[in-house]
């Protein structure tokens, strides 16, 4: 443990705090989290810290999450600028007016939107149990926002269900090309290839499993002994060999806002005592329901 981690430990000790990180934060700070995971864990998590600070390492929508989750908190933010583009793909007008155009159609989010975005939708959902809530959830027709890819994914999985999808994506997922993976898989023919639903079809067609980060995961625990490429952002590929000392193989796709977290400031923030996540009681209370709704699901 270096200095820096050290200093780490120690303020959070005195500030009573809690360290959760996301999967694709940089391994050094993956180090020093107490728990390390993805946005359905992390929401899990979240509602049972016993600390009275959380300090997350994630985009700022799965902070806006714990805060939501956990409003008699101090939640904070290490770096407000690490934000999810893809959250950022939703206009509240023009999903209100979709929502007016398909009145009494449940609206599904995926949880990488913004607290703003949660108040307007009946319940939201993660990669991890987005094809269990849109599979139970009442009604024939289901308005799925914001990741299409994730949304296609869904919908050949729930066939009987009718998605009207909103046109988002993860630009980091999105960028990673069918070619890509074919070539990693002509010098690895024995190789299992592990794909994130947030992938372009065409790479999800090449996958022998599609899962969430922590589905990955789960896949290398239970079987060490196979060869894995994973498609993925390449964080959860450090968790993957903490976890199970299985180096996977993986095409380099980076988060850049995931990586903007780093140990200095999430020294500075406990030493600080912020950025703190601010959200109004309104959208406090508004958009507790459709998470909370989330967690009722198994993913």
């Amino acid at each position: 443990m270096n200095d820096l981690s050290q200093e780490i430990a120690r303020l959070k000790a005195e500030k009573g705090a809690v360290i959760l990180a996301h999967n694709y934060q940089v391994p050094e700070v993956q180090d020093v989290a107490d728990i390390t995971g993805d946005s359905l864990e992390l929401a899990k998590a979240a509602v049972n810290v016993d600390a009275d600070t959380i300090v997350f390492c994630g985009v700022d929508f799965m902070a806006e999450t714990a805060k939501i989750l956990n409003p008699e908190k101090v939640v904070i933010h290490p770096d407000p600028d690490s934000h999810c583009p893809m959250a950022c793909m939703i206009d509240i007008d023009e999903l209100k007016r979709l929502k007016d155009d398909n009145p009494g159609v449940p609206v599904v989010a995926y949880v990488n939107t913004t607290a703003e975005t949660k108040v307007h939708v009946d319940v939201c959902c993660t990669s991890a149990n987005a094809v269990d809530v849109v599979r139970n959830i009442e009604g024939e027709k289901v308005i799925f926002i914001p990741d299409e890819n994730l949304g296609q994914f869904i919908q050949q999985m729930v066939p009987e269900k009718e998605l009207i999808l909103w046109p988002g994506y993860c630009h980091t997922h999105r960028d990673i090309t069918a070619d890509e993976v074919k070539e990693l898989k002509k010098e690895n023919p024995t190789a299992f290839i592990m794909v994130h639903p947030e992938c372009r079809p065409e790479v999800v067609d090449l996958a022998n499993f599609v899962f969430s980060t922590s589905g990955m995961l789960r896949q290398v625990e239970e079987h060490p002994e196979f060869t894995y490429i994973m498609v993925t952002e390449e964080g959860l590929a450090y968790k993957i060999y903490k976890e199970t000392n299985v180096k996977v193989i993986h095409t380099g796709a980076l988060c850049p806002n995931m990586k903007k977290i780093t140990l200095e400031k999430v020294r500075d923030s406990l030493l600080n005592m912020g950025p703190e996540v601010d959200l109004s009681d309104e959208v406090l209370e508004r958009a507790r329901a459709p998470i909370e709704r989330m967690l009722d699901y198994v993913g």
